[in-house]
């Protein structure tokens, strides 16, 4: 006989967190289910200091400097920065007031517009990738601790490499990841509604940290010797598609955060409490850009060349005390952005995939140990630029899956969904065998054109044509593409099995569908009951 911890039922996860909804407890968990009111503790400011601290980002400091690369003026690409970060709020706001409104995760969510077993094509996609890029910020994490070691201990830099160059990385380098990941695991047992409290001090420590930085660039270099002699080098339609690819970046950075912004804001303690975030992701986003200019500008004139890297630009300093404080800030950033970004987005999506078993707890641990250590980000970053290039192009992806839940609950359903049947496989939602086809021809139909695009991307030898000026806007194109045709789809052959005429929410479950009751599928016949009396 096996060992107690070798069998399945070893692992369940245990009575007292059962779900309420769903037939049985194999289709979900407590953190599965619509948050309870006690538990909505996200509040206005909550989200101020949450997107301050995603938009301290080092992504968000390389993307406005890399935009000077391609020949854009630092003039023109804050207004790419900005425009697409108001499009990104809007999208934000939209998908973000469903989750305030209903309470469920995206996982859930998304079932009603793409149906219950199609759903699930986001789901693991998204659960791969958000693995591989937690490894990869966790890599970038660790050259934070290189660089705080450094500053402390000058002789790191000369300890021997005792590694093998095929192993693609170095003594020293294993060591800062490993100290990195111990750091950043923790985290991973803190829950969604009070991880809140970390942004809170990330929104407060790195601003102020990066502040130091820009005024640091001013006192060393001017604004008219760093910025002034930044003019374009393009003009035409050379400079309108360089600037519309530059405008795409800037939706890309958080094209995922817009489709899964609902596993935030289901913590929300109203529905107006997530409207802040129209105003401040562009406002933050668009003065993190602006930092990273100025600073990345002020060390070409400094240093001689462009360090788009600030983790490079700081390894150049000589005032230690002013490394090591600038490296903790981009470790803070870094953390803060793992799990906004990653471990909570992988951790959402393994609870729909396993509710028997996963938490968000439990897939949070399970993203830090796969993600960290399985996948080996430093031979990924070595050896497989092109897988690096399709995990940016994801977004080709993100736009149309944005689109549809926007369209599918605004505009097709008009807000009067049903919260329970997102948590039955025979529900409402199932559509056509648990697919909605409108979706899946929507996602054909939007896609398609962008991936001779993504194809050239992850290998540049294969000719495309003109058509990699179409992957150049993949977000926009994606998103009022499939917007567009998901609607007309929804308009001439509507799903009038969906359709109410009114919402039935969480809220309207009856305090009697208790916990105890769902292993025993009394919940199904209470939940049918409040189904029918609601329903047309």
């Amino acid at each position: 006989m096996a060992p107690g911890f070798l069998q399945r039922s070893s692992w369940a996860i245990s009575d007292h967190r059962v779900s309420r909804f769903g037939p049985s407890s194999r289709w979900s968990n407590k953190d599965m289910d619509p948050v309870l009111p006690e538990d909505r503790t996200w509040t206005t400011w909550d989200y101020v200091a949450y997107w301050i601290s995603d938009a301290t980002n080092a992504a968000v400091w390389q993307l406005a400097s890399s935009m000077l690369a391609v020949g854009l003026s630092w003039r023109q690409a804050l207004p790419a920065i900005a425009v697409g970060n108001i499009i990104i709020a809007i999208v934000m706001v939209l998908n973000g007031t469903i989750g305030a409104r209903l309470h469920v995760a995206f996982p859930v969510l998304n079932r009603s517009s793409f149906g219950f077993w199609l759903s699930y094509f986001s789901v693991v996609s998204r659960v791969v990738l958000a693995m591989f890029w937690f490894g990869i910020q966790t890599f970038t994490g660790s050259e934070c601790v290189y660089q705080m070691l450094k500053a402390i201990w000058p002789s790191v830099a000369h300890i021997p490499n005792r590694l093998p160059e095929s192993s693609h990385i170095t003594t020293v380098g294993m060591m800062c990841y490993f100290l990195y990941w111990l750091i950043q695991f923790p985290m991973m047992f803190i829950s969604p509604q009070n991880i809140r409290h970390f942004f809170t001090v990330k929104g407060v420590i790195v601003p102020f940290a990066w502040l130091s930085m820009l005024i640091w660039a001013f006192v060393k270099v001017p604004p008219k010797t760093s910025l002034e002699p930044l003019h374009t080098t393009l003009s035409g339609g050379t400079f309108s598609w360089a600037w519309l690819s530059a405008l795409n970046s800037a939706l890309g950075i958080y094209a995922t955060l817009s489709v899964n912004i609902p596993d935030f804001t289901r913590y929300a303690k109203n529905e107006k409490a997530q409207y802040i975030q129209l105003f401040i992701i562009p406002v933050a986003f668009t003065l993190i850009g602006f930092v990273g200019i100025a600073v990345t500008s002020a060390g070409e004139v400094l240093y001689g060349e462009v360090l788009w890297d600030p983790l490079r630009l700081i390894d150049r300093w000589d005032n230690r005390a002013a490394a090591f404080f600038a490296s903790f800030s981009f470790i803070l950033a870094t953390i803060g952005t793992n799990i906004s970004a990653n471990s909570l987005s992988a951790a959402n999506d393994m609870t729909v995939l396993f509710p028997n078993y996963i938490n968000i707890k439990r897939g949070q641990i399970i993203c830090a140990i796969i993600g960290g250590w399985v996948l080996c980000p430093w031979e990924i970053l070595a050896s497989a630029p092109g897988f690096l290039s399709f995990m940016s192009g994801y977004t080709v992806f993100l736009g149309p899956f944005a689109g549809i839940m926007v369209v599918d609950y605004w505009f097709v359903h008009h807000g009067r969904v049903d919260v329970p049947a997102m948590y039955d496989p025979r529900g409402r939602y199932r559509y056509w065998n648990g697919i909605n086809w409108r979706a899946a021809v929507t996602l054909l139909v939007s896609i398609t054109p962008t991936l001779p695009g993504l194809i050239n991307n992850i290998n540049p030898k294969i000719p495309v044509g003109n058509a990699s000026f179409l992957f150049n806007i993949a977000w926009l194109y994606g998103f009022f593409s499939a917007g567009s045709v998901y609607l007309v789809l929804s308009k001439a052959f509507p799903p009038h099995e969906t359709f109410m005429d009114k919402a039935i929410l969480a809220d309207d479950i009856p305090d009697s569908f208790d916990e105890s009751s769902s292993q025993d599928h009394i919940d199904e016949k209470e939940k049918v009951e409040v189904m029918t009396t609601a329903a047309p």
